[in-house]
């Protein structure tokens, strides 16, 4: 999961890109970049880290452009390093820059593909870079000096037909303007707006409402699935439709823990919808357990107290925020290993033991992933004092690998694979454990958004939308993971094409 923006304004953009990044650092915390034009000359400043750590006064100043894009990285495909970091650049043909959220499922025949027909180098371990070749290769075939929007959209066209799996991607190309789009089932969020200046009118695209909100950007639409959009240097706003049969199909783990509550993200917002969540699940537990003994309800920060608050009020109960957090430690689900992340929960979290003490403690939690984390916080709340500890999970069991750009590769790693509710329990040392419904789950965020029919739910049901996963690439997912390193696209293709790569990019 990454977090993308783009932006063709009136004036140098560098500042509104790197205040839209802060407002999506919740959405990577590996890497962030930021590339601009000028006049046809491209400045790039990129690192791992977080913004406030890549990005300081003497690179803003170096930075200087009316188009520029943005991006902050959480890995799925790939290593980390500075030579990921995104956007990502060719120079031909125009010079274009791109950065995408998502993860394709088709990189390995790509990578082939683009080194054998389409004559380019990938220099990374990144299907961002591949998608990068892809559309320039396809807007390349297009044969024009200068590129006007119908060169655009039908490279666009031809992307759709190369590629699957998740995509919302924007990038600009020099001297021209800025472009974005998504892939024909929306799985990745994407949303533009404008503002009116005195000097006229300006347009962003970022992956969540809240990066438009806060620099007064008046919110347009969502990028519809399948649709590319792209605004020249004048502020010509030009969209169209490029898949062939597009149908909306947002990634309901958007709703559940990636997104910020203060988002909207295809019509639904997304406070609203965990509110929901927080009612059903509560609904369920007092048809289950209607003589429970629960005292209070506790949220796990942040991402579930929204829910949380709402079970409280359902059921009659007191809510308490019995966990105090550290906002300087990251977000423990992306973390790259298990050591990290449960020696992070100790550092992240601290519990008011007077809200624990002699009490029989819900603790509510977003979802419950590979119970590292769960197993940590209900050590902490009996150390505090708690009778009892029960867990409510926002979300279903999470038993399936994710292969849309959430780092859930390996069946193994989850908690709730092959296991039965009661067995999570006692795996992650809770008195009793109860799991929302995933029909109650769907319900919850459809209502936002009626004309949705469905959501992409895999990590939950198996239903992988793309209709292009099987039993032997998730093998090799999971095979991947068990050796300790992510799925290596450029390992693929050297072993397909017989070379050996050797050359990488330093960031």
């Amino acid at each position: 999961m990454c977090g993308v923006v783009g932006i063709v304004g009136k004036a140098d953009v560098q500042y509104q890109i790197y205040d839209a990044l802060t407002m999506l650092q919740h959405r990577g915390q590996d890497a962030a970049g930021i590339m601009t034009c000028r006049d046809g000359q491209l400045s790039q400043r990129k690192d791992v880290g977080l913004v406030r750590d890549v990005f300081r006064e003497r690179h803003m100043e170096q930075l200087t452009g009316h188009l520029g894009v943005g991006h902050v990285r959480y890995p799925t495909a790939g290593s980390s390093g500075p030579s990921l970091a995104q956007p990502f650049y060719v120079n031909s043909p125009y010079g274009i820059c791109l950065a995408h959220n998502g993860n394709l499922t088709n990189s390995a025949e790509l990578l082939r593909h683009v080194f054998k027909s389409d004559l380019r180098h990938v220099n990374t371990d990144s299907d961002s870079e591949i998608l990068l070749n892809v559309f320039a290769h396809e807007l390349q075939l297009q044969g024009k000096l200068q590129p006007r929007p119908e060169d655009i959209f039908s490279a666009v066209r031809r992307v759709h037909r190369r590629c699957r799996g998740a995509y919302a991607a924007v990038g600009l190309i020099a001297n021209y303007g800025l472009f974005a789009f998504r892939d024909p089932f929306g799985i990745r969020p994407l949303v533009f707006g404008r503002r009116d200046t005195p000097r006229g009118r300006e347009y962003m695209v970022a992956s969540e409402s809240v990066a438009l909100d806060v620099q007064g950007y008046q919110i347009e639409r969502d990028v519809a699935p399948g649709e590319a959009i792209f605004i020249d240097l004048e502020g010509n706003l030009h969209a169209s439709q490029c898949a062939d049969a597009p149908e909306l199909v947002p990634c309901i783990f958007e709703q559940v823990y990636f997104a910020r509550p203060d988002s909207m993200l295809d019509n639904i917002s997304v406070y609203k919808a965990r509110l929901r969540m927080g009612e059903r699940l509560a609904e369920k537990i007092l048809r289950v357990w209607p003589d429970h003994d629960i005292d209070v309800v506790v949220p796990v920060p942040d991402t579930s107290r929204v829910a949380a608050q709402a079970m409280a009020e359902t059921m009659g109960l007191k809510f308490r925020e019995g966990l105090m957090k550290n906002r300087y430690i990251g977000r423990t689900f992306i973390m790259a290993e298990q050591g990290q992340r449960a020696k992070s929960v100790r550092q992240k979290l601290n519990p008011v033991k007077l809200e624990f003490q002699g009490k029989n403690v819900l603790l509510v939690d977003d979802s419950i992933v590979r119970g590292t984390t769960s197993r940590e916080i209900v050590q902490m709340a009996r150390d505090a004092g708690a009778v009892r500890v029960y867990m409510a999970s926002a979300a279903p069991p999470v038993r399936h690998p994710n292969v849309y750009g959430i780092d859930m590769p390996a069946a193994s790693e989850l908690v709730a694979f092959g296991r039965t509710d009661a067995e999570v329990a006692t795996e992650i040392g809770v008195d009793w454990l109860v799991y929302q419904d995933l029909d109650d789950l769907i319900e919850a965020a459809r209502e936002g958004n009626p004309e949705i029919r469905r959501f992409e739910c895999s990590v939950f049901n198996g239903d992988y939308i793309t209709n292009d996963v099987d039993l032997g690439y998730l093998e090799r997912l999971e095979s991947a993971r068990g050796n300790g390193a992510k799925l290596r696209l450029t390992d693929i293709g050297d072993e397909v094409l017989g070379l050996h790569n050797t050359t990488r990019g330093v960031g």
